[in-house]
Order: C-alpha cells, then structure tokens, then sequence
C-alpha cells in the first residue's frame, strides 16, 4: 500500500480515514461554540496512523484554506501527509498545514493538533508573555505556566519548529506562538480542543485576576502535586474523559 495514492488504500484505511475526516469535521463546529475564532480563522487536525510503525507513513486530515465553518463537512475535509502534501481532497489545505505535520513528524506521541486566534490568550501572545501558573486548574490542565514560542511567519514549518521546541521543554499541551495566538495538541482533536478552550479560559481569568492586583504564584511542588493527581489519579480511569477541577 501507498500511504500517498488513495487508490492503493486497503479498507480498513481507508475507513480510518474516513472516520478520521467525520471526527476532525465535527470538532471544527467546537471551536465557535466556545467563542475560539471569528470568521474563517482556525484550524483542527488529527492524525492518521499508517502502517509503518516508525509513523513515516501517517497522514494528517485537516480544513480547506477559507472555508466557512457552516460548509466544512466530512467531504470537504482534506488528507495530507507529513510533508504538507495533498493526498485527498477538492480543497487548498488550510495555511497552517506546514505547522501542523511538523508537529505530527517529531513528536510521535501527539495524535491531535489545534490553532485559534481566541482572544484572550493570543492578547498575551501578542505581549510575548507566558501565562503564569496562579490556578489550580492550570496546574491540572497545563503543569505550569503556558508558554510563550518565538515569533514565525506563516507558509512554512518555521512555526511548526517553534511548537515542538517550545513544548518538548514543557508539560503544557499549549503553546502561544508571539504575536500569532495559541497552537495545542493532545492523544488525539478531542483533547487538543479542549485545551484550546482551556487556554482561552486561563488566559481570561488571569488577565482579570491582574487587573484585581497581583496574582499569587502557586509554588512548583504544589503544581506538581496537582499535575500529577489530575493526570494520572483523578477521574473514571477506563473513559476518555477527564473532569477538570472547574467541573466538580
């Protein structure tokens, strides 16, 4: 089989993919339920895992370029691979693609990737400043403050490079590329939505914290104490959902 020709695609792949194009779909329509973009802006994707096993043949399904949100159904999802290269699809893949396989090609374990212009947290992208860990649902969430990537232009892997930079030196599966706005990843889209919703929450409180006098730090142990009972105690341990500490 070759990952890059779809008429090579055996049927289970190809019903990977298409099931992998209903789930990238329908996440998108997440993004402005929760007030995360404003016209065309933003993007959801999730990877899809090939058959070599070093991931060199996974491919990523993502939105067209410009595409209204009423119109991105199934169909109008596009699959490429790890180069940015169109594989499927009538459509221009959307202008982060470059950003979003690089992340995929060198950190294996992230199955979702998401990019927003939500307002608060790309507010502090724009100020080139972390957010500083003074919640513990940031502690939950984020492991620490959510940083700050350098600045890059849009067209090729350069904000990809910042991304992966960035976090593999971070718990935080969120990252606000400077003066651009907040990129996140997860084990698949799922969770790299609600991260981007999660961000764009932190971000707002923090902000209105600030304006209130100066937030209080939570101390690194503390954070690591919330982090690691979040992830890995707290919860219904056979789902695949989590409960934040705002869910309670």
């Amino acid at each position: 089989m070759d990952h890059r020709d779809p008429s090579t695609w055996d049927a289970d792949f190809a019903q990977n993919v298409q099931r992998t194009r209903d789930i990238v779909s329908a996440l998108h329509a997440e993004l402005p339920r929760w007030g995360l973009i404003v016209w065309t802006a933003g993007n959801v994707s999730q990877r899809v895992k090939g058959p070599a096993a070093d991931g060199s043949q996974d491919l990523l399904v993502i939105k067209p370029s410009g595409v209204s949100y009423d119109d991105l159904t199934p169909e109008a999802m596009v699959v490429c691979d790890l180069e940015a290269n169109l594989i499927q699809g009538e459509g221009s893949p959307s202008s982060d693609t470059a950003a979003h396989a690089y992340v995929y090609k060198h950190m294996p374990e992230v199955g979702g990737v998401v990019h927003t212009h939500s307002t608060y947290a790309t507010a502090w992208a724009a100020r080139g400043e972390e957010i500083p860990c003074v919640l513990t649902m940031m502690g939950d969430e984020f492991g620490g403050p959510v940083p700050i990537g350098p600045f890059a232009l849009i067209g090729d892997d350069s904000i990809g490079r910042g991304i992966v930079d960035t976090l593999k030196e971070s718990r935080s599966p969120a990252v606000l590329m400077q003066n651009h706005g907040p990129f996140t990843i997860g084990k698949d889209a799922k969770a790299a939505v609600k991260a981007a919703a999660m961000v764009e929450e932190v971000a707002r409180t923090v902000h209105i914290s600030r304006q209130l006098g100066e937030p209080i730090p939570i101390p690194q142990d503390k954070v690591d104490s919330l982090y690691n009972r979040y992830q890995f105690v707290y919860g219904q341990h056979d789902s695949s959902e989590q409960i934040t500490e705002g869910d309670k």
